[in-house]
């Protein structure tokens, strides 16, 4: 019985998050978890002829390669410049469609695009093009939207470089 009653009460639980995570866009439910993710990067060799691999938690990357090349030449593989780029537009677009999303519009589609500017050795900006199509939302609406997503994503506030964005209604 006691077994029972447990196994309810799990159930009740994980469904009422599945119905959260399904049915409702509250934010503050997601703002006292602490997330932890991790990515490995391991390089053998020197930086100019030496080569590595990246692997991330999930496994979308594993063992991907990235090299001096890949950095600063047109080398094959990928480069921590480009991984921020996508975390950027990533971490942004979803940001952006909370905010729409509790603003009572409906998202056809968001696409970002972020272009990383890497001068001397540092990340001097963060450049994000948007193109998004929602329902009923009025231009001025949108870019209110968009300013409170670019100050607010996670990524946003851990760069120390100027942002900026583009953002159009199509």
């Amino acid at each position: 019985m006691i077994l029972k009653t447990i196994f309810k009460f799990k159930l009740k639980n994980l469904l009422s998050e599945s119905v959260f995570l399904t049915n409702e866009l509250n934010l503050s439910k997601l703002k006292n978890r602490i997330m932890k993710r991790n990515a490995t990067a391991v390089w053998n060799g020197s930086l100019k002829e030496g080569a590595g691999k990246l692997s991330t938690q999930s496994k979308t990357l594993e063992n991907t390669q990235y090299s001096f090349k890949s950095r600063f030449e047109e080398g094959i593989g990928t480069n921590p410049e480009e991984l921020i780029a996508a975390a950027h537009s990533g971490c942004f677009t979803m940001q952006l469609s909370a905010y729409i999303t509790e603003a009572g519009f409906e998202i056809e589609s968001i696409e970002t695009k972020c272009d990383i500017d890497l001068v001397d050795g540092t990340i001097v900006s963060s450049h994000l093009t948007v193109n998004a199509k929602v329902k009923g939302i009025s231009d001025d609406a949108f870019q209110q939207e968009v300013t409170k997503a670019e100050k607010n994503c996670p990524v946003s506030k851990v760069l120390n470089a100027a942002i900026s964005t583009i953002a159009t209604l199509v």
